[in-house]
């Protein structure tokens, strides 16, 4: 969700064709950015999804010990969990690997990259304070996130983004209590607990679910 990012990481925006200074040589021996880092990974629907599919579990059974649910902007929204005395991520190998790499959630693909939106999309930036690997290598961005269907991803991104903005806004206006805790419920059981046949297309499934849900947003 949004958050505070310091000016001069927006002094310079990113696309999916930019070299940036990002990679961090595979990480070796390190995973700092896989301890610590509270309710901050926030989990998207096709994040979900992947965990869901590769792992062959339920959202019932990601909630045991996996991920948790925390109140993002007046919506409740799933996150990776911290664990241990570390507070690490529970996906991290005692080794400090991550042993869902390949299905690995957009946030920890992206990092140290952040998206800076406006204007109904958005760029990436370069994280200036989060990542303590020095000398750091330029590679290009769309090499980096190593998303096949990028563009496709960066779609449904902006369009999840916006519709939770939406929901956000339109809340605020609401003196009823009760509207975020039903769109809350009503996001959580239709967007991440529904399952996503696997023998279709993931985009087109979420792209329907969301327009009944912008329909109800609407009335």
């Amino acid at each position: 969700m949004e958050r505070e990012i310091p000016a001069e990481d927006l002094k310079k925006l990113y696309g999916s064709n930019d070299m940036v200074k990002a990679d961090c040589g595979g990480c070796k021996g390190c995973s700092s950015c896989c301890s610590g880092m509270g309710e901050s990974i926030v989990l998207d629907p096709l994040d979900i999804h992947f965990l869901k599919t590769n792992l062959g579990i339920s959202f019932e059974e990601l909630m045991q010990e996996r991920i948790e649910l925390n109140v993002k902007d007046g919506i409740i929204l799933p996150n990776l969990k911290m664990a241990g005395e570390r507070e690490a991520c529970t996906f991290l190998s005692p080794e400090g690997r991550c042993t869902i790499h390949s299905f690995r959630p957009g946030l920890c693909r992206l990092f140290p990259l952040g998206r800076y939106y406006e204007g109904g999309s958005f760029r990436y930036y370069l994280q200036s304070r989060e990542c303590p690997k020095e000398d750091k290598t330029k590679v290009k961005v769309k090499k980096w996130l190593g998303i096949p269907d990028l563009r496709q991803n960066e779609e449904f991104t902006s369009k999840w983004h916006y519709f939770l903005k939406s929901i956000k806004l339109k809340a605020a206006g609401e003196q009823d209590m009760r509207f975020s805790r039903e769109c809350s419920m009503y996001v959580l059981e239709n967007f991440y607990i529904k399952d996503y046949a696997p023998d279709k297309d993931f985009y087109s499934q979420f792209y329907e679910r969301l327009s009944h849900a912008e329909k109800l947003l609407s009335m």
